[in-house]
């Protein structure tokens, strides 16, 4: 017996020792690496810096204040407000972010001007791509942040109708990302589609928001017929109102969810469904697709903007706003769908995915197209039959 018991003493010792060995070989292939851990606290304070000019630029943008500068040579405060009719103190001190940021230009701290390069990135009708615009989601989900902590804890979603101006700032970047290209390079994905359309063709557009795709197509062929569907009662009000001032007769929108789809889409009804930046925010994403297959003509097209990326994450490490995607996907896109007790794909779902998707809804035949202009989206052509 005291054998044994020097032999589990014995063998206990020599566990034990071992462990120590291991727990020291961790803790020396774990110890800080100083110079990495200062290089992160940099990147950390950058990163909060990029961030409040973040929210600076939205505000810029929304108040017309780089509009106002864009037309203007070197000005002070006093000027730069009069000519935006704003405030003087909050522009003085928006414009201290603006200078220290490297935005806006100051040699004296009196006079400020915004640089021709900058001002062609910041504004609609420069002659670069305006991306201000897009600076308004950091507010906006800024806006929700403590209920989607709550959701962390909790689980859960957090609805619509806790983001009062997002139909307004989709409706800016649709217009800057879909309908300034829309007609020059997107219809033509699809080889006919346009000659089609002048000759007359119905078409619905599925979470038409407010209606700005959908106004356009109608007004540039008015031989075809355009229905629009989306579930927010605000998007679907605004879509009308703007028809009617429009003087379009060839359109109509309608409040509706889709969750049922699958089941109630009126049988091969359309000659064209289009679904632009609204297929991964559903609540049922499947069901939705599923009833865009059921309400195509056998030889219609499924045309479908969707966000381009990987389901994977980490191939997407290299996307150019990945993380901007992320976050709004976790903020919004994927917390609407939940709230409604819906899958909460997300935005970032990825190609992979959403051409599963396609395949169970019934789709043969999935073309997917990169457009150079747009580092964000994919452009899907899908077909029930593979030609």
């Amino acid at each position: 017996m005291m054998t044994a018991f020097l032999s589990q003493y014995w063998l206990s010792s020599i566990l034990t020792a071992n462990l120590e060995i291991i727990y020291m070989c961790v803790a020396c292939q774990t110890s800080l690496d100083t110079a990495k851990m200062d290089a992160f606290g940099e990147r950390v304070v950058d990163i909060f810096n990029q961030a409040s000019l973040g929210l600076m630029i939205s505000i810029g943008y929304r108040t017309g204040l780089f509009e106002a500068m864009k037309r203007l040579e070197s000005s002070t405060s006093h000027e730069i407000a009069a000519i935006a009719k704003l405030d003087e103190r909050y522009v003085r001190e928006w414009l201290g972010a603006m200078t220290t940021g490297g935005i806006v230009d100051s040699e004296d701290g009196k006079t400020f001007q915004l640089p021709p390069a900058h001002a062609a990135m910041l504004t609609e009708d420069g002659e670069g791509e305006c991306l201000a615009h897009l600076m308004q989601y950091i507010g906006l989900m800024g806006g929700v942040e403590d209920k989607i902590v709550d959701c962390f804890r909790h689980g859960g979603g957090v609805p619509y109708s806790e983001y009062p101006r997002f139909h307004e700032v989709m409706a800016d970047d649709s217009r800057q990302s879909v309908v300034s290209t829309l007609l020059e390079h997107i219809l033509p994905l699809s080889p006919g589609l346009i000659l089609a359309l002048k000759n007359g063709i119905r078409v619905l557009d599925v979470g038409c928001g407010r209606g700005y795709a959908l106004r356009l197509l109608a007004e540039e062929f008015p031989k075809s017929e355009f229905v629009g569907y989306d579930l927010s009662a605000e998007a679907i009000d605004f879509a009308k109102a703007a028809a009617v001032r429009e003087g379009l007769e060839n359109i109509v929108f309608e409040e509706r969810d889709l969750s049922s789809f699958d089941k109630d889409a009126p049988q091969e009804a359309f000659d064209l469904v289009t679904a632009f930046d609204a297929i991964h925010d559903q609540a049922r994403p499947d069901h939705v697709l599923s009833g865009i297959n059921r309400t195509l003509k056998p030889d219609g097209v499924f045309l479908m903007q969707d966000i381009g990326a990987d389901s994977n994450i980490a191939a997407n490490k290299k996307h150019p706003i990945g993380p901007l995607l992320y976050t709004i996907s976790c903020m919004h896109c994927m917390t609407v769908s939940l709230a409604q007790g819906g899958l909460g794909v997300g935005a970032m779902w990825g190609e992979q995915l959403t051409k599963e998707y396609l395949c169970h809804a019934g789709f043969e035949s999935v073309e997917r197209h990169k457009l150079d202009h747009d580092i964000q989206n994919f452009y899907y052509i899908v077909r029930r039959v593979a030609a």
